[in-house]
C-alpha cells in the first residue's frame, strides 16, 4: 500500500483532472489553488487581487478537506502571471492578509503563464496536520 493518500475535494469544482491535495503521514501537500469558481471557470479575468481572493478561499477549502487550516501551513509558493512587480504585490497583499499573524515562509514568483486561460494567480502550500 502506498504511503501517499490522494485527496479529492468534495466541495471544490470537479473540473480539475487531479487530486487537490495529498497526504503523507501528517504532511499535506496541496496542488496549486486556482481562481476557479464552482463551475470551474476562472473568476475576475484581469484582476490580480480578486483572483488572489478566490485562490485563498479555494486553498482554505482544500486544506479543510485535508484536515488542516491556514495556521497548519508550513510553507507556500505564490505564482503571479505578470512581469509587473505591482501585480505581484497586489497578489501578495491578499495572500498575506488571509494568513494574518501566521507568517509561514513563502516564495513569490512572477511567471510567464499559468494553466487556465485568463488565470493570473496560483498558490500551493505544504501543511502539517495536528495528530
Amino acid at each position: 500500500m502506498s504511503p501517499v493518500e490522494l485527496l479529492r475535494s468534495p466541495t471544490l469544482t470537479d473540473s480539475a483532472p487531479y487530486a487537490y491535495a495529498s497526504r503523507v503521514g501528517d504532511l499535506v501537500f496541496t496542488a496549486g489553488a486556482c481562481p476557479l469558481d464552482d463551475d470551474g471557470d476562472v473568476v475576475a479575468p484581469g484582476d490580480v487581487a480578486e483572483q488572489a481572493r478566490q485562490v485563498m478561499a479555494n486553498l482554505v477549502t482544500a486544506l479543510a478537506d485535508a484536515g488542516c487550516g491556514l495556521t497548519d501551513v508550513a510553507r507556500t509558493t505564490v505564482y503571479v502571471a505578470s512581469p509587473n512587480r505591482a501585480d505581484l504585490v497586489a497578489a501578495w497583499d491578499v495572500v498575506r492578509a488571509a494568513f494574518g499573524d501566521h507568517d509561514a515562509p513563502s516564495t513569490l514568483l512572477g511567471v510567464a503563464v499559468l494553466g487556465y486561460p485568463d488565470q493570473l494567480v496560483e498558490v500551493e502550500a505544504i501543511a502539517a496536520r495536528s495528530s
